[in-house]
């Protein structure tokens, strides 16, 4: 009988465990919820302007992670959702309050549409 080997190199494997410490599993209860937030008709106080703006993004490149390893780029629309959604990550939270909220609702949009089209490609199963 052979020792055990490892399947990868040490820092490799800690590399692996990283990760798996840093995931979180996908919440659709909680992503509807923050669109819902984001786009509803009542603007969001400043109090929850700053909650919103701590969970959108995460949502939002959680459906990119998720896009990206199901191969979803390979639907033009979901390539095009997918490129918006980078871009928007990559920009500030405004620091004005009125500003701030149009951006929660611009990303909130965008966490919307990718996540109806990640379901109608069927790389997402139905949420709540």
């Amino acid at each position: 009988m052979h020792p055990w080997k490892p399947p990868l190199p040490g820092g490799e494997l800690a590399t692996v465990l990283d990760r798996l410490r840093d995931w979180t599993p996908f919440n659709g209860d909680a992503l509807i919820g923050a669109v819902a937030a984001s786009l509803d008709d009542v603007p969001l106080d400043e109090e929850d302007t700053e909650e919103i703006a701590e969970r959108l993004p995460g949502h939002l490149m959680q459906l990119v992670t998720i896009a990206v390893a199901t191969e979803a780029e390979q639907d033009t629309a979901a390539a095009r959702l997918i490129e918006q959604a980078r871009t928007l990550r990559t920009e500030d939270l405004p620091g004005d309050y009125r500003n701030a909220v149009g951006y929660l609702r611009w990303m909130g949009w965008a966490v919307n549409e990718l996540h109806e089209r990640l379901l109608a490609i069927h790389c997402l199963k139905e949420t709540a």
